[in-house]
């Protein structure tokens, strides 16, 4: 089981998108260096088998106009030149779709594997990329043998490839030698090419499963601990003391404005004394009466206490102080299934008051 190397404990935890999006920024991701070898070889193999008639021709005007030995010594300096620059030009056209075919297949195989992702992170200069003791635990990690391992299988399945490839043309190697030069030449063109086709299929399979592993290797790398779990959480979402004493603080805000508006109810309506509940009316600007203040426990003493305090009326409904309780939020106009109660509420507290309504 993988240790934090910070104490944390084992890392037990899958990581979470948070911890993959942060290990993105930083330039690591789940990647294979095989795929796009494999995938860079196959496209210039490829490249070659179109453009390889082309290219050998380029490179033969290139050869036979270096090696005129008739026309070069009438030649100037400045012809020199300008001969040399246009056999290089030759060249880089001759050479220009495998270039193009690797440079684009290494870019394909990379965004197939871990997308569009850019990372100046990971090439940030850093002092401890300077170590030489980090360095030389990094040559003798896990790691580094894992990748000895490969190379030497790499190396073990292409010589074999290579080697049962040359024994099974060996019958037309060793008959060859009755041929022109340009016959021998196509032969050992087209053999290379299936040699390297074979080696590329071989190794794409190597790649496969070397994928996969780095796959595995970065899930299991970026595991997290259960103490990094609850860190992580804290700053996603919080430190739960803090919500917590946020949501008191907020709690004791309202209810402060809550009993700022009891002195301006019109009554307040009682279970006679579990529940209270303020209400008010104006019909110049309210359509129909509102609840400005609510509670029970101790809240609802501190309305009634206010509310005695105004001089404004405390009326004992059971049922109607629980309905406006569960149904009517604080600011909000009561239902029309009250209307009838209210209203005969609102005109008895009225009459005690002597106001018209």
């Amino acid at each position: 089981m993988a240790e934090d190397p910070e104490g944390g404990g084992e890392k037990t935890e899958e990581p979470t998108s948070r911890k993959l999006e942060k290990a993105r920024e930083e330039g690591q991701v789940p990647k294979s260096l095989e795929i796009s070898s494999v995938f860079v070889l196959l496209s210039c193999v490829t490249s070659l088998y179109f453009f390889g008639f082309s290219a050998y021709k380029a490179l033969v005007g290139v050869i036979l106009n270096t090696l005129n030995f008739n026309t070069i010594p009438t030649l100037t300096k400045f012809e020199i030149v300008q001969l040399y620059g246009t056999n290089l030009r030759q060249l880089l056209i001759a050479c220009l779709p495998v270039m193009i075919a690797a440079v684009v297949m290494g870019l394909v195989s990379n965004f197939a594997q871990v997308g569009f992702a850019v990372s100046w992170k990971a090439i940030e200069p850093k002092l401890t990329k300077l170590n030489p003791i980090t360095g030389f635990k990094e040559k003798f990690s896990s790691r580094a043998l894992v990748e000895f391992i490969k190379s030497i299988l790499k190396i073990t399945i292409i010589f074999t490839v290579v080697y049962l490839s040359i024994m099974g043309e060996m019958n037309r190697i060793l008959s060859l030698y009755d041929n022109s030069i340009g016959h021998i030449f196509i032969f050992i063109l087209k053999t290379a090419f299936t040699v390297f086709l074979k080696v590329c299929i071989v190794m794409l399979l190597v790649a496969i499963l070397d994928y996969v592993y780095q796959k595995w290797k970065f899930l299991n790398d970026q595991k997290m601990t259960k103490k990094e779990m609850k860190d992580e959480a804290k700053q996603t979402e919080g430190d739960p003391h803090v919500k917590a004493r946020i949501k008191q603080l907020q709690v004791e805000a309202a209810r402060k404005r809550m009993m700022a508006d009891v002195p301006e109810a019109d009554v307040v309506v009682t279970n006679p004394t579990h529940l209270a509940i303020a209400l008010k009316y104006d019909k110049m600007i309210m359509d129909a009466p509102g609840v400005v203040a609510k509670g029970a426990g101790p809240v609802a003493d501190n309305i009634r206490k206010i509310a005695e305090e105004n001089n404004i009326p405390l009326v004992e409904n059971k049922k109607l102080a629980q309905n406006l309780y569960k149904e009517v939020d604080i600011g909000e106009p009561i239902p029309s299934q009250f209307f009838q109660a209210v209203a005969e509420l609102l005109a008895y507290v009225y009459k005690l008051k002597g106001k018209k309504r």
